[in-house]
């Protein structure tokens, strides 16, 4: 398994390996970059030699871009900071490439890239859903793997350690989009230092990553045993396979209401949870309350 550096990580708001319907990120086998979003700049999370860039059609969506790109890059793993945390013998560093997605490239085939160097500008493609903030997809491929193919990345973990939030379900509407809303609840207070990851707790304190329970399958950022039944207030909501957690059969709800379900990330900056409610009528300052129960028609949306 590939360990991601702090020195890559903290370059970035937030990050999370399973928040994502795509089997490119199933069993964390990809991570995504969270902002900041704002014109271009975008920084490189690896160094390297840029191998190629490749502009492919995206789905058509009204809210995005028509365009999605790949700059595939010849990893410099020791400038990188790259770790290994498996067999000396299956160390794969020396030939890697990295796949990055929904970055518009100004850069081209045979430029050297150190970590922080500028990629392009980030572009929002019809491969994401309404309610997904504008982020850079990377993933790492040994080098005799074809390198187009959306599947077939290697396993990475974020060298970080992540703080786990514990919450009742309680909390203010802080912000709002079209599509989701975000609370001021759980929060990061004076215990957590700055820059350091902070995310949603499982009822026994296990971090949670993923789309709780829109995307079926989910993860864990903190080590836990197998087969760990995990519960999110006061429901189960499934059980650890390795660092795996397919997700239950239950519903989210907001005042009640049942919604499309929880967006989880790892964040160094404010954390709030963001419930995806489509359609929804929440204001700025509205109370809520998020509930769960079992179900036997959950909301899947892969």
């Amino acid at each position: 398994m590939l360990r991601l550096p702090r020195s890559m990580l903290t370059r970035y708001e937030r990050f999370s390996l399973y928040n994502s319907p795509y089997p490119a990120h199933d069993s964390g086998c990809a991570i995504d970059l969270y902002g900041p979003e704002a014109g271009s700049g975008t920084p490189s999370p690896v160094a390297g030699v840029v191998r190629e860039t490749r502009t492919v059609r995206a789905p058509d969506k009204p809210y995005a871009h028509d365009e999605e790109y790949l700059i595939l890059v010849d990893v410099d793993a020791e400038a990188t900071g790259l770790g290994w945390a498996g067999s000396p013998d299956a160390d794969p560093r020396n030939d890697l490439v990295a796949r990055i997605l929904h970055v518009a490239p100004e850069v081209q085939a045979g430029d050297e890239l150190a970590v922080g160097d500028s990629l392009g500008r980030l572009v929002r493609s019809g491969f994401f859903a309404p309610w997904v903030s504008n982020h850079i997809h990377l993933g790492f491929r040994p080098g005799d793997a074809n390198p187009h193919r959306a599947q077939g990345s290697l396993p990475v973990v974020a060298d970080v350690d992540v703080s786990a939030l514990p919450w009742d379900g309680r909390g203010t509407v802080v912000e709002v989009g079209e599509t989701f809303v975000r609370l001021d609840k759980p929060a990061r207070n004076g215990e957590h230092d700055a820059g350091e990851f902070v995310c949603l707790a499982s009822d026994e304190g296990v971090v949670l990553d993923g789309g709780v329970a829109h995307y079926g399958l989910g993860g864990t950022l903190s080590p836990v045993a197998d087969e760990t039944p995990l519960s999110l207030l006061g429901t189960e909501v499934g059980r650890t396979r390795g660092r795996d957690v397919p997700w239950g059969s239950f519903d989210v709800l907001a005042n009640g209401d049942r919604v499309t379900g929880l967006s989880l990330f790892a964040s160094q900056v404010e954390f709030g949870a963001k419930v995806v409610c489509p359609a929804h009528e929440f204001e700025l300052g509205d109370d809520v309350t998020v509930t769960i129960r079992p179900s036997e028609n959950p909301i899947r949306l892969d």
